[in-house]
């Protein structure tokens, strides 16, 4: 689905005929989970596309906060995507070399700031690769700094606060992209100090069924609707996803906006925040 004329999901083919043309900037936003023992950093130095720059979650984010990458207050993330020569006119496209961590959550966070020209580009580093675009080592040329004016959306997030009412039947589906052993409480948590299970009431999507295996592209929309309806999910009725950090979660809102559901908010401290407390109630199991 698109937005004006903006796709969410971009092929390589189209972002090859735009790439380095003026009024588009191009984000390498991939994140790794900590168990997974990989740099995104020093991978991004060593390959990414022409004249990509680097998005770090982690670095645009809350730094008040004791909980990863969280949301950045509306005036940090105008600096930050400003200094990367980023204007409100800017078609931005993220890409990942990770299964859409954390294209997603990037596109996610730009929508939530008022931006709407923004694409993913479909299959990630992955797909650009098996296509035999170029790449390049060398950093990219800085930009001249633009102004970005944030208009924040508060409706395309989800607190702690407004989970807790969730849980007590507010009558809002809750989605679980994590995997179903963590959501179950059977496998442990790739970070420490977290109990295990999920949001009493939720339901549990795993991004990955939301993936072709071979091509590493976002499955088509009927397949998508086909998995969430599997998982027991009404697509008609509000939603709101959820995961480990929020960043898969955006995974989950990314293949809903291609079904037509531009209004699924994320709840951005997700498990990390929830399984993290000791006043929280918890569920196990199927």
């Amino acid at each position: 689905m698109t937005i004006g004329s903006t796709p969410a999901l971009l092929d390589c083919e189209a972002l090859a005929a735009c790439l380095g043309t003026a009024g588009s900037v191009v984000l390498d936003a991939t994140f790794f989970l900590p168990n997974q023992g990989r740099d995104a950093a020093a991978e991004f130095r060593a390959a990414h596309l022409p004249g990509a720059q680097f998005f770090d979650i982690d670095a645009v984010a809350d730094r008040r906060s004791a909980l990863p990458h969280m949301l950045p207050q509306p005036a940090e993330f105008a600096a930050a995507v400003g200094a990367l020569g980023i204007g409100n006119g800017t078609h931005v496209v993220l890409y990942d070399a990770n299964s859409f961590m954390a294209s997603a959550r990037a596109w996610w966070m730009f929508r939530v700031f008022g931006h709407d020209r923004v694409s993913v580009l479909d299959g990630g580093l992955a797909a650009w690769r098996a296509r035999g675009h170029s790449e390049q080592s060398a950093p990219a040329l800085p930009r001249a700094a633009c102004r970005f004016e944030a208009a924040y959306r508060p409706e395309l997030v989800r607190d702690l606060e407004a989970m807790r009412l969730l849980v007590n039947g507010a009558g809002v589906q809750i989605v679980d992209a994590r995997s179903p052993g963590r959501f179950t409480g059977s496998e442990p948590e790739p970070r420490a100090g977290l109990r295990f299970g999920h949001l009493p009431g939720s339901r549990n999507l795993f991004f990955k069924w939301l993936i072709d295996s071979e091509t590493g592209c976002m499955k088509a929309e009927s397949e998508l609707a086909s998995a969430f309806r599997s998982a027991g999910l009404d697509l008609r009725e509000p939603l709101v996803t959820t995961c480990g950090t929020g960043v898969t979660a955006a995974i989950l809102a990314l293949a809903l906006y291609r079904l037509g559901r531009v209004d699924v908010p994320v709840y951005d401290g997700s498990w990390t925040e929830w399984g993290g407390r000791a006043d929280t109630p918890i569920a196990t199991g199927p």
